[in-house]
């Protein structure tokens, strides 16, 4: 059976809390915009996590901001002043019976410091302490930051990141062999070229069955909510969406 990362019914996540972008008047990755997911019965909502110059993590999606400034070049006072959340304030502030996916987005310097210095290395003691009180998983499209999490942090659920296209049967044989919990798959690899670019119904089935036989769950992004429907009435363990409350609505009585 699949290990209980989700709990027993589907999770619908918000992307970036409320949804990507701006969803009623709410921001991506602001404390608002989370906060207010919260507040209309989010179980779980999904957020970017990077690393500042002084080592302090932020919820953040693009390593730049649109004027070219690095947020590893600046200081945690600094990017405070322009409004980024700091991933501290948010487990402080989010309650705690809501889940939180945390994408770590690895940093291109990582590769100069020490492990225990990187992006992984400062998340681990992190949600090591936060795994503790509150549905927790964090994923990444950076394998060696997954391995490093599970040596320091064993008790947290991962997840592997893939992107568009990604072949899921290399997918699915590294998701078993990394060690890691959850399959988290762009929606774009259920997609068959042969079913008019349509979700492959045999595809996921057959993924479905051979995750759940390795002890694995299967989380997919998916941004229109017609095709999550379909995911979830397959019996995908998880959604990430881009608009919570839309999804919500079409989804309640699933999840």
């Amino acid at each position: 059976m699949p290990p209980e990362v989700f709990g027993e019914r589907p999770a619908v996540i918000g992307h970036r809390g409320l949804g990507c972008g701006v969803v009623a008047g709410h921001r991506q990755n602001t404390l608002s915009s989370f906060a207010a997911a919260a507040r209309r019965g989010a179980r779980w909502v999904e957020a970017d996590v990077r690393r500042l110059g002084d080592d302090v993590l932020v919820v953040a999606h693009d390593a730049a901001y649109p004027d070219g400034t690095r947020l590893e070049d600046l200081t945690a006072a600094e990017t405070d002043r322009r409004g980024t959340l700091r991933l501290s304030t948010l487990l402080d502030e989010l309650p705690a019976h809501v889940g939180v996916n945390l994408d770590l987005k690895s940093s291109m310097d990582d590769c100069l410091r020490s492990a225990g210095q990187t992006t992984a290395g400062l998340l681990a003691p992190v949600v090591a302490a936060e795994v503790t009180r509150r549905p927790l998983m964090v994923s990444s499209f950076d394998p060696a930051a997954l391995r490093l999490l599970r040596a320091r942090a064993p008790q947290v659920p991962l997840g592997l990141l893939t992107w568009h296209r990604f072949p899921v049967d290399m997918a699915a044989a590294a998701c078993a062999h990394l060690d890691v919990e959850v399959l988290a798959l762009h929606v774009g690899s259920l997609c068959s070229e042969t079913a008019g670019g349509r979700l492959d119904p045999g595809v996921l089935a057959r993924l479905l069955s051979l995750l759940h036989r390795c002890g694995r769950q299967l989380l997919v992004w998916c941004p229109q909510v017609a095709l999550a429907q379909l995911l979830v009435s397959a019996g995908t363990d998880a959604v990430v969406v881009d608009d919570l409350p839309e999804a919500l609505s079409a989804l309640s009585p699933s999840c």
